[in-house]
This record gives C-alpha cells, structure tokens and sequence, in this order.
C-alpha cells in the first residue's frame, strides 16, 4: 500500500511541477504582451510628439537631436549599463551565459524599465529606431525575472519571453516561433517547443485583446505574373543583400569598438559621440524633409500601398540615419527602420520595372534588406509575410530572401545580432557554451 502512496504522491509531484512550468511560461506570456502594446502605443506617441516639434521648428532637430542622443547615451552608460543598441544581442548572450548573475547584467526587470524609457527618449528626438528590438529584450527580462529562483529553466524563459516580444510587437506569431529557432536558438528544442508557443500564444492574445487583429502593414493582393517580373526577384535579392550587409559590417565594426586612436577617442568620449551622430541623423532629416525620423513604419506602409512616391534618396539616407543610431549606444531597435529600408530599396528597383506591381516590389526590397541585416533568411520572408498577408508572394518573398543571405555574407560573414551578441561573453563562454537544454524532462 505504501508503494502504491508513493507512486502516486511522486505522479502527483511531476503532474505538479509540469502545470506550475506551463502556469509560469503562459503568465509570463500575457505581461509580455501587456508590455509589448503599452510601448507600442508610446512610441507612437513620442514620434507625434517630435513631428510636431517638427512641424513648429523644422530646423529645430539640428540642436534638439543631438542633445537628446547626449542625453540618452548618458543615462544609459550612467544607470542602465546594457540597455544600449536593439537588445535582441544581449538577449541571445544573456541564454548562452550560464550564471544568474552574468545573465540578470543583461536582462532584468531594471534594465527592461530603462530600455523603456530610453527607447522613447530616442524616438522623442528623432532618432532612427525602432521598438521591436528593445520588447524582445524587455521580453526576455520579464521572463528572466519570473524564472529567476532556478537557473535550469532561464534559457528556455529568455528564449520564450523573446520570442513572445516579436510576435506580440508584430502581431505574428509564426514569426515568433521562426524568430525563436533561427535567430535566438539556431536548433528545434523538443522539450520547450509547446511552453515557448503557449508563452507566444498568451502575449498574442493580449495584445489582440488590446489593440485588436490586425496586419501589420495591411494587407496586399500584389503578385508577381511574367517572366519580367520575376526579374525583379534577383535585383531585389542582390542589392538588399549587399547593402543590408554594409549596414551590418559598419555597427559589427563600431560594437566591437574601432582600433587605433579612433576608437579609443570614441570609447573615452561617448556622450560626445552621441552629439556627433545626432547632428549627423540631423541633417538627414534635413536631406530627406523629414522623413527618415523614427521607424519609418508610416513610409514603409505608404510605399506598399502606393499612397506616397519615396525619395530616390530616401533608402540610403534612412541607412545612414539607422545606423549613427545605432553606433553610438542609444537603445533602440534596428527591426522597423531595416524594414523601411528595404521598402526604400524596392521603390528604388520598382523605377527600372514600371509594369511590375510596386507593392510586390516593396515587399522584395524589404525581406532582400533584412534578411541581409540579420542573415535569417526564413525569419524575413515569414515575417514580412505575415505583417502583410501576401502568401501569394511567398515564393519569390523565400528565392529573395537566399539571394540576399548569399550576397550579404560577402560583406559580413554573420548576421548583425549574433556578431553583436559576442560583445557581452566571454571569450570561453563562445567555444565552451552550456548544453541548451533549459528545462528538465518531466520525470526529473
């Protein structure tokens, strides 16, 4: 009889401990998509805020963007160390690290709270970024912190809470559990697998419940028919890739930190730096009639559904405006402003097809972009896809998308978060990683 109590007790403990796991991934879940829509519907806010500044003193930008990057880079350096840059590198750090205190450096509740407030600090003075980066790494905090009493379920936590920080910021969930196994993992974790899309599922609700059902950029009908059209497919591929590559190559360059005396003046004075790079996005506002400020989500959807003609310069100085952005430490993410980019380039390339329908363009240009960016390929064509329903597409969306990890990978040999991340591990931490399994099977 006793044997048959014990069995049942130590039955009763697993069952216990798999609902407390999926309790606590689900929980972790909705306030991820809590926080992801409250900073969604913030940065809308701040980027308004600037365009009315905007509209009121359109050379205004050129004193008040600079200090404001001074301002912010200073109190990410002084109060929230780590908070800098996207977010998504340290995120992919804070799983391969194995200790709770080298992984709550770069994920924590603190942290999260600052790349809040720092993120729409940028916006609000015109920087060239984007909030999807920065709820990854808030996302990932959330859940770090949830699952901060045992190190044997972080891994799985940070790589759920990141991945529920795209799909809710995105309102894509099969782009979150994409996201989760090629960019954050790089490998199908079986045994994580159903707590990482019920932790994506629960964000996903809550924002839908918040902010409603939506696509992304709207929807499109655009397809590619002849053989003409498809012509497009390689240009877009070749020169997203290309320049989504010297986008990377130049923040891998300015991340691990210039050699000589440039970069030991950089690294000495980086609230000056700042200064620097916010004048400089500064005047490519002034270039652009300010429209490279901020995500750029409004030109992107506008050149998809052909509601505005983007500047032949646009692409280029948007490039440049996300990348002094970024160099220079301010929080902000690199998601939406690559995307805007791309649309840029697809616009570029739809000049040279005029019977091409230029939202299939736009949509090209910007998996060809980002997929040289991050060189993930099938987290671009999957993502784009979903934020604008063009299934149709999806075809010439995946040949785009491996063209441009090829040519990328000419520039820059690795994607931008991954090369990234490197800057917060160790050196042994790189050859000598943990196993990545961060949840114990059920009979442990």
């Amino acid at each position: 009889m006793s044997l048959i109590t014990s069995r049942r007790a130590r039955r009763f403990y697993v069952y216990s401990r798999r609902w407390q796991r999926g309790l606590l991934f689900v929980a972790g879940g909705l306030a991820v998509g809590a926080v992801a829509v409250l900073l969604a519907i913030l940065s809308d806010r701040a980027q308004l805020e600037f365009h009315r500044f905007l509209a009121l003193a359109p050379w205004g930008p050129l004193f008040l963007t600079p200090l404001g990057f001074a301002a912010t880079v200073y109190l990410a350096n002084r109060y929230f160390p780590n908070s800098g840059g996207s977010g998504i590198p340290q995120a992919i750090a804070a799983r391969a690290l194995s200790g709770t205190e080298e992984r709550g450096k770069l994920v924590s509740l603190r942290i999260a709270a600052g790349k809040i407030l720092l993120t729409l600090m940028g916006l609000l003075v015109g920087a060239s970024t984007g909030r999807e980066g920065p709820t990854v790494q808030v996302g990932a905090s959330v859940m770090f912190a949830l699952g901060r009493v045992s190190r044997r379920y972080q891994p799985g936590l940070i790589l759920a809470g990141s991945a529920a920080g795209v799909a809710a910021a995105f309102n894509t969930p099969l782009a979150g559990i994409v996201f989760a196994i090629e960019e954050m993992s790089r490998a199908f974790e079986v045994k994580t697998s159903g707590l990482v899309i019920g932790t994506i599922i629960a964000a996903g609700i809550t924002s839908m419940a918040l902010l409603g059902n939506y696509t992304y950029f709207g929807t499109t009908g655009d397809i590619l028919l002849g053989w003409r059209d498809w012509m497009a497919v390689p240009v877009c591929g070749v020169v997203g890739g290309l320049a989504g590559g010297i986008f990377s190559r130049i923040l891998v360059l300015f991340g691990a930190g210039l050699p000589g005396r440039a970069g030991k003046l950089i690294k000495d004075n980086k609230v000056a730096f700042a200064a620097i790079c916010g004048f400089a996005v500064a005047l490519c506002g002034l270039l652009s009639g300010g429209a490279i400020y901020g995500t750029g989500y409004e030109q992107a959807k506008a050149a998809l559904h052909g509601t505005e003609d983007l500047s032949v310069i646009y692409a280029p100085l948007k490039l440049m405006a996300t990348a002094l952005s970024s160099i220079c430490g301010l929080p902000g993410g690199i998601f939406s402003p690559s995307l805007s980019v791309g649309a840029g380039i697809g616009a570029d390339v739809a000049r040279f097809f005029p019977t091409t329908p230029v939202g299939a363009l736009v949509l090209l240009g910007m998996v060809g972009y980002f997929t040289g960016v991050v060189q993930a390929p099938i987290t671009a064509f999957v993502i784009v896809s979903e934020m604008t329903g063009s299934h149709e597409l999806l075809v010439p969306l995946m040949l785009t998308a491996l063209i441009a990890q090829g040519t990328s990978r000419l520039v820059c040999k690795e994607g931008v978060y991954h090369a990234l991340s490197k800057n917060f591990m160790p050196a042994k931490t790189n050859a000598d990683k943990e196993p990545e399994l961060p949840i114990p099977p059920p009979s442990a």
